[in-house]
């Protein structure tokens, strides 16, 4: 008889992928703010995650806005991870990453770029009264015509609550949504009476008796009490770069020539094209005029009670990219009313001013550079590596012996912790190819051998830099100590 061989069936419906930050789960403080020696992914740097932790307090209780914060350290210190753990334990505030790429290299301006970027940082919590229907369904009648096609179908749908009970007629459009959300008798549903929305809220617990043949997935909720028709506050929460967008495509449309015929169709087609900005990120540049109407609107709606401003997190990596002209924006910007967290990381120490022939402490001009509150990195520590290496093998799901352990912590201590983080997937693909389950000293050993780090890379090249291309190196220049120098 053949042997049948069953092929595995693999979920494709969610795909996770392993980033460089993936392990970070929050800043690993317990609740006085006090860091834990190894906790939600983050290791060491006691000091600049318990000042990183005040921050995040202060953002989360709203004390504080339009404020800088300035992580200084080596290549390779964790500054990103302590951004990327902010943004983790901030939760519902607005969190910016704004690579330094798309402000300088987009086609727009620089400074139209970076307000693009503050105002994604600054959510607003809109605030709407609707009527609603709410109550557990008795039962749900449809009348199909006898002829396919004859007539639309109509139907009752009897709804109750603790004190009242109502039978509603149904047209064809609130057909076809309760057959989309299969909603039955038992069910308990809201309908929004200016959209016709219907939402499941759960099932009565007058039906739990039914759960065996629900499941454990369904949710019971009580019948509410009451009555059918309510008033209830539903809150929105956008940025304030998502209204910019849509009202920059109605401004364009209101400053131009119509055919007043095709005014409503233009103006739904226009909101349309706002929308679809917002997914391709086309956005162009926005007149200053439509921001400075959405500013004066939001406040009024704020004095009413009707929105709240929720300052956010920006974050910037590789500050000292940027050049004098984008300096001066944030500076000016930082002083606005709705500023939200700007949070900078660099590596560099004292090095020239972009756009300038003047030199400043990590590149920054010194004016900006007064408004920082300044978070200082420290190299990891051996044992600091150690935690980080098994941290990463948990992650990437690789098993690894004691001693490739130990191999790969010296070659981090050598060379760098980012180089070693890399050569634990190699080391995998090494492994595997040898038919082994665990990842020994030989993977490391052999995959050490094949990829470079930047010291022995930078020794190549000045031993070999007379047969490569425009060298700018002389002969004799290649010893030891500049080697040395170069790689620092």
């Amino acid at each position: 008889m053949a042997e049948i061989k069953l092929s595995e069936m693999r979920d494709l419906t969610r795909i996770e992928r392993i980033g460089a930050h993936s392990h970070i789960r929050g800043l690993g403080l317990d609740s006085a703010l006090e860091p834990r020696s190894s906790s939600e992914g983050m290791v060491g740097q006691t000091a600049a995650r318990k000042a990183a932790g005040v921050i995040v307090k202060m953002v989360q209780e709203g004390k504080i806005a339009g404020r800088a914060v300035l992580l200084a350290g080596q290549p390779g210190t964790g500054k990103t991870a302590i951004a990327m753990g902010m943004a983790k334990s901030i939760g519902q505030k607005p969190f910016r990453n704004a690579r330094r790429q798309r402000i300088v290299l987009l086609e727009m301006s620089k400074t139209e770029a970076l307000m693009q970027a503050f105002r994604k940082a600054i959510g607003v919590r809109i605030k709407e009264e609707t009527e609603v229907i709410e109550g557990e369904v008795v039962e749900v009648q449809i009348d199909r015509p006898a002829v396919a096609g004859a007539a639309s179908k109509t139907g009752k749908l009897t709804l109750k609550t603790t004190e009242m009970e109502t039978v509603y007629d149904l047209g064809a459009k609130m057909i076809e949504a309760l057959g989309k959300d299969k909603v039955q008798s038992g069910d308990v549903i809201a309908i929004d009476k200016a959209s016709g929305k219907i939402t499941k809220l759960g099932r009565s617990f007058s039906r739990s008796r039914d759960y065996d043949a629900m499941g454990p997935q369904t949710k019971f909720v009580q019948c509410p009490d009451g009555e059918l028709q309510k008033r209830k506050e539903v809150v929105h929460c956008v940025t304030l770069h998502e209204i910019d967008v849509i009202n920059s495509r109605l401004d364009e449309l209101t400053r131009g020539e119509m055919d007043s015929t095709k005014d409503t169709e233009e103006l739904y087609g226009y909101m349309a094209l706002g929308f679809l900005a917002l997914f391709t990120g086309d956005t162009g540049e926005i007149r200053t005029e439509v921001r400075e109407q959405i500013d004066t609107k939001v406040a009024e709606w704020r004095e009413e009670g009707k929105a709240e401003i929720v300052p956010g997190v920006l974050f910037i990596d590789e500050v000292h990219m940027l050049d004098i002209e984008c300096f001066s924006f944030l500076n000016r910007a930082l002083e606005n009313d709705m500023a939200p967290i700007l949070v900078v990381a660099t590596n560099r120490g004292i090095t020239t001013i972009r756009g300038t022939n003047y030199k400043s402490p990590h590149g920054i001009p010194i004016d900006f550079l007064d408004r920082l509150l300044i978070i200082s990195t420290q190299p990891y520590t051996p044992d600091d590596i150690r935690k980080i290496l098994d941290i990463r093998c948990q992650e990437e799901d690789v098993e690894m012996s004691e001693d490739a352990k130990v191999l790969l912590t010296k070659i981090g201590e050598d060379t760098s912790l980012r180089y070693a983080i890399n050569l634990i997937t190699s080391a995998t693909l090494a492994c595997l190819k040898r038919k082994g389950k665990i990842v020994e000293m030989e993977d490391i050993s052999r995959v050490y051998g094949l990829f470079y780090d930047v010291k022995r890379s930078t020794q190549y090249l000045m031993e070999y830099q007379s047969q490569y291309m425009f060298s700018e190196v002389t002969a004799g220049e290649g010893d030891e100590d500049e080697t040395n120098d170069m790689v620092s």
